[in-house]
This record gives structure tokens, C-alpha cells and sequence, in this order.
């Protein structure tokens, strides 16, 4: 069964490897790079280390949840947030919107979407056994659309979680 697995694993890394990556046409990329060139060196090395940091203010992720989220991202010592769902109203926005912040940098939001959003659709495992992968993509592109209506700019999906003891509780995330 592990010889399986890791041939499967380097199976779909090997894959990965080789997905083309298209650059944006007819664009030039130095303005672009002189622009984060000049962001980096206005950056504290503190800034830089907060982009990195994920918090969530409202949700508990494992036996805590952030403390004084809001002072976190407008200081920049943190530059993501995640779970702000079913939050306040207008709370979200503020949360994204980094007209607080000090150089201006937009947060990411993140959340797990990994069968749909509010249009709700099976899970990765029960999409996978379809084998149509039109499908399955239009599925994620309507899970993408009613996220980033909201403010998500950034989904935990597709994904898929490598397991070797299928009890654990999320191994339904898995396409296998």
C-alpha cells in the first residue's frame, strides 16, 4: 500500500512540475519588478516576517484564537487573515482593505472552501469518483466566484490530503 502511495505522490508531483505556466502577454515585467523591488526596501524586516503570518481573529484554530487581530494587521505584523466568515457586516471589508496599514499592502483572506461555498457541491473524494473533470472544474469556478464576491482572494481547495491512517477526520478532502 505505501509502495502505491509514493508512486501516486510522485505521480502527481512530477505532473505538477510540468503544468505550463503562462506569463501574462504582451506585458512587461519590469515596471512590475521595480514596483516590489522598491516595496521590499521599504519593508522592516517585521513586515516582511508579518506577511507571513496568518491570523484568525474569529475563528479558533487549534486551542486559540488571535489576540488583537486588528492592531496585528494595521502595525503589519500579520498580513493574512482567515475565517472571517458570517462576521459583522462590514467587517470583512475592513479586514481586507489596507488603507490602514503603513505601506498600503492589501491582506489576503483565506478560507476553506473545499466543496463549494454557498452553493454546496459533493466532496473532492465523491467528485473525483465521477471522473469528469469538465465537472469538477466548474464547480470550483462557481465555489471561486461566490467566495471572491464576498472579498476571499484566497481558497484552501483544491486540494488533496495525502493520508496513511484513514481515520483521521479530514481524510475526505482526499481524491483518493
Amino acid at each position: 500500500m505505501r509502495k502505491h502511495l509514493n508512486k501516486a505522490l510522485f505521480i502527481i508531483l512530477f505532473l505538477c512540475a510540468h503544468i505550463p505556466v503562462k506569463a501574462q502577454q504582451g506585458k512587461d515585467p519590469q515596471p512590475m519588478n521595480a514596483f516590489i523591488g522598491a516595496l521590499m526596501k521599504k519593508m522592516t524586516l517585521n513586515e516582511k516576517l508579518g506577511q507571513l503570518n496568518l491570523i484568525t481573529p474569529f475563528l479558533k484554530t487549534g486551542p486559540f484564537a488571535t489576540k488583537k487581530a486588528f492592531e496585528k494587521l494595521k502595525d503589519g505584523s500579520a498580513g493574512n487573515v482567515y475565517g472571517v466568515i458570517g462576521t459583522p457586516s462590514g467587517v470583512h471589508s475592513k479586514l481586507v482593505l489596507a488603507d490602514s496599514t503603513r505601506l498600503k499592502i492589501p491582506l489576503l483572506s483565506g478560507l476553506d472552501i473545499i466543496h463549494g461555498y454557498k452553493t454546496i457541491f459533493p466532496i473532492p473524494l465523491g467528485l473525483s469518483c465521477s471522473w469528469d473533470t469538465t465537472l469538477i472544474e466548474q464547480t470550483a469556478r462557481v465555489a471561486a466566484i461566490e467566495a471572491s464576491a464576498v472579498g476571499y482572494n484566497w481558497t484552501f481547495s483544491p486540494m488533496v490530503d495525502l493520508t496513511r491512517d484513514p481515520r483521521w477526520g479530514r481524510v475526505m478532502e482526499g481524491a483518493w
